[in-house]
């Protein structure tokens, strides 16, 4: 029984962004609200739902698998420009300095009351300007118990969820009103909405496979190559050179001619990135849960979470960095650099692209730097 749960759940997983996307082209107001925010919201039922013996090794391999595939795809067909690095730059500094305002009025206001809060700050700043390595090295680091962690990373993916689920209904629409927005090329994600209302189509054709299959194996080799650089590196780093090296590669793959120039390169690496979308939403698992017996845990993860995004906010209204490169870069630090490609896509904004994921790995480096300082900090307040 067990194993037709299980593959029911992977027939879930990979069939509903078809369905998906067919119900938002033939239903006007299911295509408003977009299939990435629908798959999340499809993934946060389906986890809570079933619960076969299988799910969280099935969820680990396709969330693992999609992102991989899906950055060299969509970074294909990116155009470049010099002019957008100053912008880049202050993307990285705002974000990173609003994540650690953030961390100390949530140590302030919440930390304080809390058993080892200076070690919870510390991990809190690791995982929100790097990643869940970034969090677990902390804990090691710092001697912080399991089911710390545990509880933490718990409330990380809820949080997160609503966080982004925030951003995708509304926070974007909102940010690009009070941001500079630039106005975007025709090359970006939108355009491909625009000509065609199904964008696969032509994919399954003899032409449309060759594209395909060139793309799919100019990918592959590009994972295979991240992922052996990533293997003979030091422990820890597996991910951050991994990711680098997909973004490096990717982006020097598209300077190639015959690259660039294939079709259907953004819709399979979308398509990947829908399967992302539904399998993260479905590990968030709302009944495991004690929130209300860990109120200033939850509440100072929640602050650092949501007041870092007001904070880069307001410095990227100071410092002009345009709106959908301070979303992403928050995105980048919040979620970490696998959510990137989703974010670019709900924006139509493929011009961010590189930069999130640029952004997130420095991240990733200087993560565990900052929250060992981070720990230090608070140990005086």
């Amino acid at each position: 029984m067990q194993t037709i749960y299980a593959i029911l759940m992977v027939l879930i997983f990979l069939v509903s962004p078809a369905a998906v996307l067919y119900l938002c082209n033939k239903v006007k107001w299911l295509g408003k609200i977009g299939p990435i925010l629908i798959l999340y919201v499809l993934g946060l039922i389906v986890g809570n739902l079933f619960h076969p013996a299988a799910m969280p090794k099935i969820q680990d391999l396709l969330s693992s698998a999609m992102v991989p595939l899906a950055i060299p795809l969509l970074l294909f067909g990116c155009t470049f420009r010099k002019s957008e690095t100053r912008s880049q730059i202050l993307a990285l500094v705002t974000a990173i300095i609003s994540v650690l305002v953030a961390t100390l009025a949530g140590y302030l206001v919440f930390g304080r009351h809390i058993e080892g809060g200076d070690k919870i700050g510390a991990m809190l700043t690791g995982v929100y300007t790097g990643g869940t390595m970034n969090l677990a090295a902390l804990k090691t680091m710092l001697g912080v118990e399991e089911s710390t962690f545990i509880l933490l990373n718990s409330f990380d993916l809820v949080v997160s969820f609503f966080y982004l689920t925030a951003l995708m209904a509304f926070g974007i629409k909102l940010i690009r009103k009070w941001l500079p927005n630039e106005t975007l090329p025709q090359s970006d994600f939108q355009a491909e909405a625009q000509t065609s209302a199904n964008p696969y189509k032509g994919l399954f054709t003899k032409a449309g496979m060759k594209d395909a299959g060139v793309l799919l194996g100019c990918t592959v080799a590009i994972v295979a190559a991240a992922a052996v650089l990533g293997l003979i590196c030091p422990d820890g780093w597996f991910m951050t050179i991994f990711i680098l090296t997909l973004t490096t590669l990717g982006i020097a793959a598209s300077f190639i001619p015959a690259v660039h120039g294939r079709r259907y390169s953004e819709e399979i690496g979308m398509y990947a990135i829908y399967i992302f979308s539904i399998v993260v939403a479905s590990m968030a698992d709302l009944g495991s849960l004690d929130i209300l017996g860990s109120l200033n845990t939850f509440g100072y993860l929640a602050l650092v979470v949501f007041g870092s995004l007001i904070i880069n906010i307001l410095l990227a209204k100071l410092f002009k960095v345009d709106a959908d490169t301070m979303t992403v870069a928050s995105v980048s630090f919040i979620c970490s650099p696998p959510f990137v490609p989703m974010i670019s896509a709900v924006m139509k904004n493929k011009r961010v692209l590189a930069a999130g994921l640029g952004i997130g790995i420095i991240g990733y480096a200087i993560g565990n730097y900052l929250g060992f300082a981070m720990y230090h900090l608070l140990k005086l307040l």
